[in-house]
This record gives structure tokens, C-alpha cells and sequence, in this order.
């Protein structure tokens, strides 16, 4: 046994912050603590101790709010809101609208539709969670997720999203079912034109029984409707399985071939391994947990080998991007993508005559890397003309991190990136995912896996009506009943409410 580090996480009964200890054995990376009351608790937290350790090489600088909401003295994960403790601001914000949902999920996180009160917040309350987003220092949220329960059961759901505009946020994007977009194609139309950018889609499969497992029902026929719906209105999809070991794992790669089949309107897959809080049962955790190096395994085997581990690198590996914008700009960089590098994977792939070209084919990805920090010293250091000479010789460099012949013909690369590099622009960007697919893998913590240290780097957070902005894993963890709790009104109440104002 290797012993990697001392943390802190919570028993997954009481919920009580406990000392943990993080090792190495067997080739797992595993977590151990002990309550005093329910006793030791050991489950695997990577099951590929060599990928956890290559990831640990993009460990993100800190980079904290400055106006933090309080003052933490007992210690993470306590006191969330975000407290002094936390390490990395918003990069995207999200707000439960409602915990109204026209399913019940076994696997939903959020344990929605089963309470007997209702927890939603009113336009003025939406309005004020998203200005304390924006308010953060130094740097706003440019990004917002309408969540819940089901979103779209509000019926002021296109009104909230252009509130998020005229607050403004950059991009919006609703987390959803797919229902009722399905019924409506109107309603989808209402969508687009209030200005929503994405439609993040659960999606678990290809055939029926996942949604019959994860979903009470088979709703496939429903989720294929709701992506032929955006693509006739024009919305953007990103598919968002929840993976669970046994009943839809061995369909990863049937689900990366579906959305290349609908690359047209499908932007990405976004794979969350099921996290056992909310509703999900805690005694298969061993027996159905999915670690990200399961998930990279499990899509290199179903794919033959198109895709495979060392095409993946954590968000954060990205950082070096911001921070040359940031230097070449001459300030900090508006966004920097510097969540804790164990908490997710991803990779670009491009597809070209129906063939998978991951982005590390044809790109040095790490060098790369290394060459923006590199830059970003030099324009950090100044000196006469520094900019335009610093832009030349990027440009220059650029070939000798490209292979061309393997690169997708369709797609310049060297002026692509020469134009992200130069434009530094969302336009600019986008000529990057033309005939790409962004596959990614986010394993979200629960009370078995909780790490305090991926806690205080958190980089997607709730807004609440109490003025707080709390972590995911938090939220969904310790925080989401309490805040429910406190914000909500009895069912008859709320019917009440509802008559007296005409929905």
C-alpha cells in the first residue's frame, strides 16, 4: 500500500466531514475514513492508478473569488457559499428553477419530483441568483445552466432564459429530459429564439433498456423526436449519459458512433457516471461504480482503438490557452479552466469520411502546452513591440507541433488556430469544432468518493436564494435538502399560488 495523501470527505451515512486517507493498491487509487459511529468506508476512487497519476502533471493554479461570501472556520466542505477557502471562481453557474420533474429517476441525483413541497424560485429570485454570479470578482460568469428538476416544466422557461442574457452571460443552456421538446415543436422554436445556446440532453443508450433502468420508461423514442425538434429550430445538443456499471457501459461507443451520425446538430457527449447521492441505491456502489479510467478503457475497447487513453487530458490540462490570452491581452484571462485535474477527461475528435481523427493525432497537444506558457512569460516580460513579434512567432511555431498528414483535410489547422490565437474570439473558436466532437467524462463525487481538496477547485457551482454559490459535489452532497427545505412551499400551497395567477 502506497499512501498518496491525507484529505478530508464525509460519511456517506451521517454526512459528517471525516479525515480520509487517499492510496495507492493493486493498481487502484483508493479512499479510506472512519466514522466513529457507522464505521470504515473504502471504495475505489480511480481504478487505473497510472492515468491518476498522469493527470496529477496539470495541476491548475489557484485563482479564488475576491469577494467570497464568507468566512470559513470549521473547515471545508462546511460553510460552503463560497467561503475564503475555495480555490477557483465560476465557470459555469447553474440554478435548480424548479424541483418539479415529469419523470422519476431511480439515478437522479437531485432526488427530484418525490417531495412533498415545491421548491421553486421566482423570476426575481432567478434574477437576483444570476446577478450575484455575475458579480463575482475578478472575474463575472459568462455561463449559466437552467436546472432542476425539469426545467421545462416552468412555463416561463424562454423568459428566464433571456433574463440570463440581459444579465449577461454568454452562453445559456437548459439540462434536460428532452420531453416536453419532443411534444412540441413550437415550444423548441420558443427555445431558440429566446437566444438558448445548448440543449444538454440526458441520454443513456441506444435501446430501450437503459431508459428502462434509469429512467422508470423507455423514453428513447422521445429523446430521438427531441433532437430531430432542435435540429429543425437550429438548438445545439450535447448528449449527457448517466453511465452505470452493468446496465448501459457496454453502450459508450454505440453512443460516440450515434452522435457522429448527428455531428450535424450534436456538438458533444458529456458522460457522468452515475454518483450515488439523491436517489440512487448506496449498497451497489462497489458493484456499479464507473471511475474516469474505467470510462477511458471502456471507450478505447468500444471503438477499436480510434479513441484511447493517452488521446485524454483534464480540463484543466487547457489552462495554458487562458493564460497566454491573459498575457497577451495584458490582464487576467476572463475564463480559466482550473477545476482539481481528477475531475474529469475529455478529448476532440474530428471525423472525416465517416473515420475518427482524435486531436492528439495531428497535434502535439502537450508541446503545445508547454509552447502558450512558454509565450505567455515572454509577453508577461515585455519589451519593445512585444505583441506583434510574440503573434509572428507563434504563427511560425505552429507547424512544428501540426502534422499535416494526418490532420482532417477539410480543416486548415495551422489558420484555425492561428485565428483563435490572433482573434482570441467565441467566432473564432467555433472554426475549431467544425467536424469535431468534444467527448468528455465528468465523475462527479458523492459521500462515498468526496475530496475535499476536488471540492475547494470546483469550478461548476449552484446559485441559491439565500445569496450563496455552492460547489457541485457540495451542493448535491450535503447542501441541496437543506436549501430545499428552506425555499419551499407545501404542494397545496403552491397550487394555490398557481391558480391565484393563472398558469
Amino acid at each position: 500500500m502506497l499512501n498518496i495523501k491525507k484529505t478530508r470527505s464525509l460519511c456517506p451515512v451521517c454526512l459528517k466531514p471525516l479525515d480520509a486517507e487517499v492510496y495507492e493498491e493493486d493498481g487502484k487509487v483508493r479512499i479510506k475514513k472512519e466514522c466513529s459511529e457507522h464505521g470504515i468506508f473504502n471504495n475505489v476512487y480511480w481504478s487505473d492508478s497510472k492515468l491518476y497519476k498522469k493527470v496529477n502533471k496539470f495541476t491548475p493554479t489557484v485563482k479564488s473569488v475576491e469577494n467570497y461570501h464568507s468566512i470559513n472556520i470549521k473547515g471545508c466542505p462546511s460553510e460552503c457559499g463560497l467561503c475564503n477557502q475555495h480555490e477557483t471562481t465560476t465557470i459555469l453557474g447553474l440554478i435548480d428553477v424548479t424541483n418539479r420533474c415529469n419523470l422519476k429517476c431511480p439515478v437522479c441525483f437531485a432526488n427530484a419530483a418525490v417531495s412533498k413541497k415545491i421548491y421553486e424560485p421566482n423570476y426575481e429570485e432567478i434574477r437576483e441568483m444570476l446577478r450575484n454570479l455575475r458579480n463575482l470578482k475578478p472575474a463575472p460568469t459568462l455561463a449559466i445552466q437552467y436546472a432542476g428538476g425539469e426545467p421545462t416544466v416552468r412555463k416561463d422557461i424562454a423568459e428566464l432564459i433571456k433574463l440570463a442574457i440581459e444579465e449577461g452571460f454568454s452562453h445559456t443552456q437548459i439540462a434536460t429530459n428532452g420531453i416536453r421538446i419532443s411534444q412540441d415543436i413550437a415550444f423548441a422554436q420558443k427555445l431558440a429564439d429566446a437566444g438558448l445556446n445548448t440543449v444538454y440532453l440526458q441520454f443513456d443508450g441506444i435501446t430501450e433498456e437503459p431508459y428502462i433502468y434509469n429512467r422508470n420508461k423507455n423514453i428513447l423514442p422521445q429523446k430521438l423526436k427531441a433532437i430531430e425538434n432542435c435540429r429543425k429550430v437550429g438548438l445545439g445538443i450535447v448528449l449527457v449519459p448517466t453511465i452505470v456499471k452493468g446496465i448501459n457501459d457496454d453502450q459508450i461507443g454505440e453512443i460516440i458512433r450515434f452522435a457522429i451520425d448527428n455531428i450535424d446538430i450534436v456538438h458533444g457527449v458529456n458522460f457522468q457516471p452515475v454518483s450515488f447521492s439523491g436517489r440512487t441505491p448506496s449498497e451497489k456502489v462497489e458493484e456499479q461504480r464507473i471511475t474516469i479510467s474505467d470510462f477511458v478503457e471502456l471507450v478505447s475497447n468500444q471503438t477499436d482503438g480510434a479513441i484511447v487513453t493517452d488521446d485524454f487530458y483534464p480540463p484543466s490540462s487547457v489552462e495554458p490557452i487562458s493564460n497566454f490570452i491573459g498575457a497577451y491581452e495584458g490582464g487576467n484571462p476572463s475564463v480559466v479552466l482550473n477545476c482539481h485535474q481528477h475531475c474529469g477527461i475529455a478529448t476532440y475528435v474530428f471525423i472525416e469520411d465517416d473515420k475518427i481523427i482524435p486531436v492528439t493525432r495531428f497535434i502535439n497537444v502537450s508541446g503545445f502546452f508547454e509552447f502558450l506558457d512558454k509565450t505567455a512569460d515572454r509577453l508577461n516580460e515585455g519589451g519593445f513591440a512585444i505583441k506583434s513579434r510574440t503573434l509572428v512567432n507563434t504563427i511560425k511555431k505552429l507547424p512544428q507541433l501540426l502534422d499535416k498528414e494526418n490532420s482532417p483535410k477539410e480543416i486548415d489547422i495551422k489558420h484555425v488556430l492561428g485565428n483563435v490565437l490572433s482573434k482570441r474570439s467565441y467566432n473564432a473558436l467555433g472554426d475549431f469544432h467544425k467536424n469535431s466532437l468534444l467527448i468528455s467524462c465528468m465523475h462527479f463525487m458523492d459521500p462515498f468518493n468526496f475530496d475535499e481538496d476536488r471540492a475547494k477547485k470546483c469550478v461548476i457551482h449552484y446559485a441559491t436564494p439565500d445569496g450563496r454559490i455552492i460547489p457541485f459535489c457540495t451542493m448535491n452532497s450535503i447542501y441541496r435538502q437543506e436549501i430545499e427545505n428552506e425555499f419551499s412551499i407545501p404542494i397545496s400551497e403552491y397550487n394555490k399560488k398557481i391558480n391565484r395567477l393563472g398558469f
